[in-house]
C-alpha cells in the first residue's frame, strides 16, 4: 500500500524535477507566478544583465497594485516620481519579455491576490509562487503559494524551477458554529494570538473541519492571506465543491471537457486518511469572539470585550520588554479597556479583506448610520472588478451616504506606498494584516480587525463590538 499523504506533500511530490540531497531540498516546478511593480524590477534587470529570456511567458501575470493612488476618479499618473519610475520600467519589462500586464486603467486591474482568484488564473493542485509573502492566500483555492524573494523571482522567471525546502506539516482543524459578529477574519487572528507570530515558521499549514467547510472561499482566503502572519511559508485547504463553483465561470478557468477533467482530478486534493503531520491544532470557533489587536504585532491580539495587558505580568523578560515597547508605540495604557481607545481612521481595503464579500459585511453595519466626526473613514476595494459589483449592488452608495471615501482599487493604506499615509499618532481600524510600527505611515498606528468591526470603528469613532451596534438596530 502507498504511504498516505497529506495535501501539501501532494503537493511537492507532483512538483518535483528532482532531489538534491538529504536535507529536504528539491528542485520545484512552479505552474504560476504573479508580479507587481514593486518588487520585480530587480530580477527584470538580471535577466537583462544576463541576456536570459522567460522561460514561459504566459505562466506570468503583471499587476499595478502597490503604489498607484487611489483617488476616487482613476488617472494613469502615479504620486511621486519613484512610483512613476516603478511603473514604466515595469510597462518596459512587461513589452520587452512578452508578460500580460493589467495597468491601472485595466479594467481588470486591482490588488494581485484579488485578481488572480477572480480571473481563474489560479486553479487546484497549482504550485504558485511571487514576490509577496500573502501569496499564500492562493490556499483557498487548493493551490499552494509562497512568497519569494528578488533573486528567486529572477531565477523562476528564466527557468519555471525553484530550488526549494520542504516544511514540516502542521494541520488546524477548527470545529464549533461561529458566534454573531466572529468571522474568518476572527478565527485567524486567534490563531495567530494563541500560537505566536513566529508560531507555525518552518510550517506549511493545512486548515479543516466542519467550521472551514461551512466558509465561503472569500472568507477562507482570508484565513490563508493571514497564515503567514503566523510565520507559515504556505497554507491550504482541501478544494471542494464551493471552490469548484468558485471558479467554473472565471475567464482563465477550463471549459467544455478540459472543466469536467480538471475537477476529477482536483477531487483527489485532499490528506489522505492516515496521513501524518508534524503539528496539530484544535480551535473551536463557538468559543471565539470579534478580535481587535493592540499592539505592533499581529498576536498582540484580544476580544474586543478585553483590556490592554500590563507587560508586568509577564513572567519571561524577553517578552516583557517587546509588550512595553508596543505599548510605548501604540500610546496605550496597561488595563485600558479596548472599547474605550478612539481611532481617527478607519480603512477597509488590502489583500485579506477588500473582497466583495467583505464590503457586503461593513454595509450591513453601515446602512443607515453616519461615521463619527472625528473620522476619516475610507474603503478601497480589492479590484475594479469589485468596485464595479459593489456599485452595481448599491454597497457603494451607502457607503458614500454614511460619510466613507469611495476609492478605486490598490494595496492603499495596507502598506501606505502611495499617498493613503496616516500622520504620526494617528490611530487606525484597519481591515489589513499588520500592525508593524510605521506599517501605515511613519508613528502611524494600527489596529486589525474584520471589516464589520472596522465599519463600527468608524461609526462609533471608537474600537467597538460590533455585535452590540448591529443588536441597537
Amino acid at each position: 500500500m502507498p504511504r498516505p499523504l497529506t495535501l501539501y506533500e501532494k503537493h511537492i511530490e507532483s512538483h518535483t524535477v528532482c532531489k538534491l540531497d538529504d536535507q529536504g531540498h528539491v528542485l520545484l516546478y512552479i505552474d504560476r507566478q504573479v508580479a507587481n511593480e514593486y518588487t520585480s524590477p530587480q530580477a527584470f534587470s538580471g535577466l537583462r544583465e544576463a541576456g536570459r529570456i522567460l522561460w514561459r511567458p504566459s505562466s506570468v501575470l503583471c499587476v499595478v497594485d502597490h503604489v498607484n493612488p487611489t483617488t476616487p476618479e482613476r488617472v494613469a499618473a502615479m504620486p511621486d516620481a519613484g512610483g512613476a519610475l516603478q511603473v514604466s520600467y515595469f510597462e518596459r519589462n512587461c513589452r520587452d519579455f512578452g508578460i500580460e500586464l493589467f495597468d491601472v486603467l485595466d479594467k481588470r486591474q486591482g490588488i494581485e491576490h484579488v485578481v488572480a482568484p477572480e480571473q481563474g488564473f489560479i486553479l487546484p493542485g497549482m504550485v504558485v509562487a511571487a514576490g509577496d509573502s500573502h501569496t499564500t492566500t492562493y490556499g483557498a483555492l487548493g493551490a499552494f503559494g509562497f512568497g519569494i524573494g528578488t533573486s528567486e523571482i529572477e531565477h523562476l522567471l528564466a527557468t519555471q524551477t525553484l530550488v526549494y525546502k520542504r516544511l514540516r506539516s502542521m494541520r488546524v482543524t477548527v470545529s464549533g458554529e461561529m458566534g454573531p459578529g466572529v468571522t474568518s477574519k476572527d478565527i485567524i487572528m486567534a490563531l495567530i494570538q494563541r500560537i505566536g507570530a513566529s508560531g507555525a515558521t518552518g510550517y506549511a499549514i493545512e486548515f479543516a473541519g466542519p467550521t472551514i467547510d461551512a466558509l465561503s472561499v472569500e472568507a477562507r482566503m482570508t484565513i490563508c492571506n493571514m497564515a503567514v502572519e503566523a510565520g507559515a511559508r504556505g497554507a491550504f485547504m482541501a478544494p471542494d465543491e464551493k471552490v469548484y463553483a468558485y471558479l467554473k465561470d472565471k475567464p482563465r478557468a477550463p471549459k467544455g471537457a478540459l472543466w469536467n477533467q480538471a475537477v476529477e482530478k482536483w477531487q483527489e486534493l485532499h490528506t489522505d486518511p492516515g496521513a501524518r503531520f508534524d503539528k496539530e491544532v484544535q480551535l473551536d470557533a463557538s468559543a471565539l469572539a470579534p478580535m481587535v489587536t493592540w499592539g505592533t504585532s499581529p498576536d498582540h491580539a484580544a476580544r474586543i470585550g478585553e483590556r490592554v495587558p500590563d507587560p508586568e505580568l509577564e513572567s519571561d523578560l524577553i517578552r516583557r520588554q517587546d509588550l512595553q515597547r508596543a505599548l510605548r508605540y501604540m500610546g496605550l495604557e496597561p488595563g485600558t479597556r479596548l472599547v474605550d481607545i478612539p481611532i481617527s481612521h478607519a480603512f477597509i481595503g488590502s489583500c485579506t479583506n477588500a473582497r466583495i464579500e467583505d464590503l457586503r459585511d461593513a454595509a450591513r453595519v453601515v446602512r443607515g448610520r453616519k461615521v463619527a466626526p472625528n473620522v476619516r473613514a475610507m474603503i478601497v476595494p480589492g479590484s475594479t472588478q469589485v468596485r464595479d459589483q459593489a456599485e452595481a449592488e448599491g454597497l457603494a452608495q451607502i457607503f458614500k451616504d454614511a460619510g466613507f471615501e469611495w476609492r478605486q482599487s490598490g494595496c492603499s493604506m495596507c502598506l501606505a506606498m502611495n499617498d493613503d499615509v496616516l500622520s504620526p499618532g494617528d490611530r487606525c481600524a484597519s481591515s489589513t494584516n499588520r500592525n508593524f510600527e510605521g506599517r501605515q505611515g511613519a508613528g502611524a498606528r494600527t489596529h486589525l480587525m474584520s471589516p464589520a468591526m472596522v465599519a463600527a470603528a468608524a461609526i462609533s469613532g471608537h474600537l467597538s463590538d460590533v455585535r452590540t451596534l448591529t443588536r441597537e438596530t
